[in-house]
């Protein structure tokens, strides 16, 4: 398992010649469906986009600008991740703990989702720069449901890059109460 947590990188150059099969599709929404969350709520929405001109308006006006990201094009499929809000328990346990779970589950099957492509062989990357607004008109998702972020999809075009320094364990967690790091 930590093998497969380490090779997973975010992907920014993608073989454009290739397609992604239906099934490894299927794959990684399987696992994701698989994802714990609040109250068994389930209240993620994959919305796969595989149409070239679709894609192409996705990454022309749903990105914010100031970072470019033109290699996301080149993506063969185009995921947003979504969370449907008309859900009972994402109305009403915010407001009690002010925590937003559905922000939780969605990471969680997020995840489960990128994990299940880099089993398979194939790149992705997370991009929540995205005019949320815009994504929404293009993909006619109704306004109960929040576009959360973009995953691209697809095989790498090349070699992954060397994995960036992770901080120790140490620096990370803490013992009974919060001492700031520093241990």
């Amino acid at each position: 398992m930590l093998q497969l947590l380490r090779s997973r990188r975010s992907c920014r150059h993608y073989r454009v010649d290739l397609p992604i099969e239906d099934d490894k599709i299927k794959f990684c929404l399987e696992a994701a469906r698989s994802a714990p969350s609040a109250c068994n709520s389930q209240p993620w929405r994959f919305v796969i986009v595989r149409e070239e001109f679709t894609r192409r308006e996705i990454c022309a006006k749903g990105f914010l600008p100031g970072i470019s990201m033109p290699w996301a094009v080149d993506a063969p499929v185009v995921v947003a991740l979504c969370a449907d809000l008309s859900l009972i328990t994402h109305k009403i346990a915010p407001v009690i703990s002010n925590i937003p779970y559905y922000m939780i589950d969605i990471g969680i099957a997020g995840e489960h989702f990128v994990l299940a492509a880099e089993s398979l062989g194939l790149g992705t990357c997370w991009i929540g720069w995205i005019n949320e607004k815009t994504i929404r008109k293009i993909l006619s998702i109704p306004s109960r449901v929040r576009v959360l972020s973009i995953i691209t999809l697809g095989y790498p075009a090349k070699t992954k890059d060397q994995a960036s320094e992770r901080l120790p364990a140490e620096k990370i967690s803490f013992n009974e109460k919060w001492n700031g790091g520093n241990k």
